[in-house]
């Protein structure tokens, strides 16, 4: 993970959503991490995930070399969650202890990832009851939604914030529209945080208080809601943020794990044994 983040500092974001986007479908089990082959179809290509989930190629070398040094014996879920927790702590964010044991499953649900995980365009009841249906509270969604102090997001996924939305700061909108146009360029990047992109720290909660959240989901934390109060708690407090970040990634990463004699250790994180 440190040369990866050394590489191409994103793939600490890309991998963090990697472990989300694994969580909350089936539980963090490595399904998000299987190939679609003629017989057998994964979640790849499921819509949050087409053209934008990466970090693959990673966690494919870290499994390599993990089997290398100790073969059948680690699964590719723990894999991509210490890997999760390695690229916040390699961006400057706080380390965690992970639990492990996971096992990896032999199947995959699309369709689940079509359903269950937050749209960019979400309100904020609709993202309390996402999380809530994994077992998450509404602080826990707050404070892992500040994984957004670190990544990019592609232009579809906020056009329509930065040209509908009034809660918007009207010179970040502005700014966000020279890479975004009203129609093509889908997949031109911005920055979740335009202040500090690649470093793990509680810039995004000051952003929100700006109305400067580029995700319509994002600017939902801190808009006359529920979790305004929280929201100011973290931009005021890195230290706060750090404690709840690191036991909201706990918490998430103990959704449904196959234990026991439950699923398998993969040898090849792409393809079922």
């Amino acid at each position: 993970m440190t040369r990866a983040v050394i590489a191409e500092p994103r793939i600490g974001a890309s991998i963090l959503r990697l472990f989300f986007h694994d969580c909350f479908v089936q539980g963090c089990d490595a399904s998000i991490l299987l190939d679609d082959t003629p017989t057998f179809t994964g979640e790849k290509n499921a819509l949050p995930n087409r053209n934008s989930v990466r970090g693959f190629e990673v966690i494919d070398t870290i499994k390599t070399r993990v089997e290398a040094a100790c073969n059948a014996t680690v699964s590719c879920a723990d894999i991509l969650a210490l890997a999760a927790r390695d690229g916040v702590v390699l961006l400057g964010g706080s380390p965690w202890t992970v639990p492990l044991g996971r096992r990896d499953s032999r199947t995959a649900n699309q369709s689940a990832a079509n359903t269950q995980l937050p749209p960019p365009f979400a309100n904020l009841t609709t993202l309390i009851s996402l999380f809530a249906d994994k077992g998450l509270n509404a602080r826990d969604m707050t404070a892992l939604s500040g994984a957004h102090t670190i990544g990019q997001a592609q232009c579809v996924g906020f056009r329509t914030r930065i040209y509908n939305d009034t809660n918007i700061d009207t010179n970040f909108a502005n700014a966000r529209k020279a890479g975004c146009p009203v129609s093509g360029g889908d997949n031109n990047l911005a920055p979740l945080d335009v202040q500090t992109p690649n470093k793990f720290d509680n810039s995004y909660y000051k952003n929100l208080m700006l109305r400067r959240g580029l995700l319509h989901s994002d600017q939902e934390l801190f808009n006359g809601g529920s979790q305004d109060a929280l929201v100011r708690i973290y931009s005021n407090a890195n230290a706060a943020f750090a404690v709840d970040f690191a036991v909201a990634m706990v918490r998430m990463g103990n959704i449904s794990p196959l234990t026991g004699t439950d699923g398998e250790i993969r040898k090849n994180c792409r393809v079922v044994n």
